[in-house]
């Protein structure tokens, strides 16, 4: 091998030593730099100091996911802030990973890479992390003061008349989906932070509109006016004269139901020392000694409303506590009463 040959191999070493050394000098020149491509969330940080792409990361990242959860239901709102959820993003970590992948390979393919405008293709999920119990005490704060059970419509009975109690619907939360809604916003920076409590209705059994027809009949005892007036699905029907109980026999006061009815009915003298010699005893309904005439209805401990041969006494205080009638008064309310129909006595 000629003089010349050894010249113009060791020319081509020096130019091959040489550019590797430039290429190695480049490379290390970069080291603290970021690849192009890589992106974290979404966010670019190619091309970026570990400091620039901080600063980028908290920026676009982590000041967005700060903001504020805010639930609205008119006229309330509900507020849960970044440090209430205990919210935290692993920027430090990524930061060092994108490092780390921008100095795998060789100085020479990261050179060559830089040379030619390369790029590593690779996205980092930024692991965001928070406190899944604060999420679940805004929502139940939330359920506390939306929801509410539904009314049943109610009805009170005095002499005056009838007062209702309007039922009203309830309110439920779709607690399941807002829970998820904020949950996935809280790892998103483009979510949004912001949500309305959306609710589902909840029927009452018993509406306004059902209220007459459940109420069915009424018979309502006035004793002060000696008068029983009869109401059907809270309409005033007729109005009938009684007697009521004597002093000491008092017909007793409240809210009853018809226990039983009767044609003709057996009346069970009781052993009461008013009842003399028949006292304890059972006289056969329909004879002239049954001082229950025509019909009978049950209302309570042996009261009840019965026909009397006594037509004087209506109008006064004069029964063993029973209210009397007139025997075709008594004929004709009777089917117009059914057993289980609302009684309602006062003064």
């Amino acid at each position: 091998m000629g003089k010349r040959t050894f010249i113009v191999i060791g020319l081509a070493l020096t130019i091959l030593f040489g550019g590797a050394g430039a290429l190695y000098a480049y490379d290390s020149s970069g080291t603290d730099k970021i690849a192009k491509g890589i992106t974290v969330g979404g966010v670019d940080i190619g091309g970026l100091t570990a400091a620039e792409a901080r600063t980028r990361l908290n920026a676009q990242l982590l000041e967005p996911l700060k903001k504020d959860i805010v639930v609205h239901h008119a006229p309330d709102k509900w507020t849960l802030t970044a440090e209430q959820a205990g919210l935290k993003a692993n920027v430090e970590e990524l930061v060092s990973t994108a490092l780390t992948r921008s100095s795998e390979g060789n100085f020479v393919s990261r050179g060559y890479r830089k040379l030619t405008g390369g790029s590593v293709e690779t996205t980092l999920d930024p692991d965001v992390s928070y406190n899944a119990a604060a999420v679940d005490k805004l929502v139940q704060a939330v359920r506390k003061d939306v929801n509410r059970d539904a009314t049943n419509a109610s009805m009170s009975i005095s002499l005056a008349g009838f007062k209702k109690v309007d039922s009203r619907i309830g309110l439920r939360v779709k607690s399941g989906k807002l829970t998820k809604a904020i949950l996935a916003s809280l790892t998103s920076p483009t979510a949004k932070r912001s949500f309305v409590a959306e609710t589902e209705h909840l029927k009452p059994k018993v509406t306004t509109g059902d209220l007459a027809k459940k109420a069915g009949t009424i018979l309502v005892v006035d004793k002060s006016k000696f008068t029983v007036r009869l109401y059907k699905n809270l309409k005033f029907v007729k109005q009938y004269g009684i007697a009521i109980g004597a002093p000491g026999h008092d017909t007793p006061e409240g809210t009853f139901s018809v226990q039983n009815k009767q044609v003709d009915p057996v009346w069970s003298v009781p052993n009461s020392p008013w009842a003399g010699e028949l006292a304890g005893s059972t006289v056969a309904g329909g004879i002239a000694s049954n001082p229950l005439k025509a019909r009978w209805m049950g209302v309570t401990d042996g009261v009840g409303f019965h026909g009397t041969s006594d037509d004087g006494s209506i109008g006064s205080a004069a029964s063993h506590g029973c209210m009397r009638m007139h025997v075709k008064d008594v004929i004709d309310l009777y089917p117009r009463v059914p057993v289980g129909a609302t009684v309602y006595i006062s003064h």
